[in-house]
């Protein structure tokens, strides 16, 4: 049976609810930078069902990361954070603190992107069989500037990924200190 104090973030670790949001946004993050990357090199020539297909799996759960990020923030505002390990530079502790928000922006800013592209391309956006509003009016040349921001977005957050692993790993193999243990499931810090 869970405690409060397993469920909720302390001084020395995230809890339970924060670290099951944080490897579910990663995963369900890498799996829709990995399909866009593959649909989008797709051809658009003729019907192809199967890039169709795709384009609207990966609508539907880009606005499932926008649901669970909305989740995560509200989580993250309701619970203590967790301290940085003691021994970290002010300049790690900035660049933390600063790639963290950064996670948070593209969260927000991918989904929300997609939308509005969907909307620009009067291509509707369905979560889970409701339809959403769309967020502007049908417009060919917005649709296009909004494809450019939505693609280097995600090559963004890829950078993001592959620095924020980085220094995981480097604090976890090479610091050796609880920095990674601290977001790993059943770990004790």
């Amino acid at each position: 049976m869970w405690s409060m104090t397993t469920l909720r973030n302390t001084e020395q670790r995230y809890g339970t609810v924060a670290i099951a949001l944080h490897w579910l946004m990663a995963l369900l993050l890498i799996a829709l930078i990995v399909l866009g990357l593959y649909m989008s090199r797709l051809p658009d020539v003729g019907f192809d069902k199967n890039k169709i297909l795709l384009v609207l799996y990966h609508k539907e759960y880009g606005m499932l990361a926008l649901g669970l990020a909305v989740v995560r923030l509200a989580w993250r505002v309701g619970n203590v954070l967790p301290a940085l390990v003691e021994e970290l530079p002010d300049w790690q502790q900035v660049a933390a603190r600063f790639v963290h928000l950064c996670f948070y922006g593209f969260m927000f800013a991918l989904p929300i992107s997609g939308w509005l592209m969907s909307s620009a391309a009067g291509i509707p956006v369905y979560v889970f069989g409701v339809r959403l509003p769309d967020l502007i009016a049908h417009n060919e040349y917005r649709f296009q500037q909004l494809i450019e921001i939505h693609k280097w977005l995600g090559y963004a957050l890829i950078g993001f990924i592959v620095l924020h692993a980085g220094a995981a790993l480097r604090h976890h193999f090479l610091s050796r200190d609880n920095t990674l243990k601290k977001m790993l499931p059943g770990t004790h810090t």
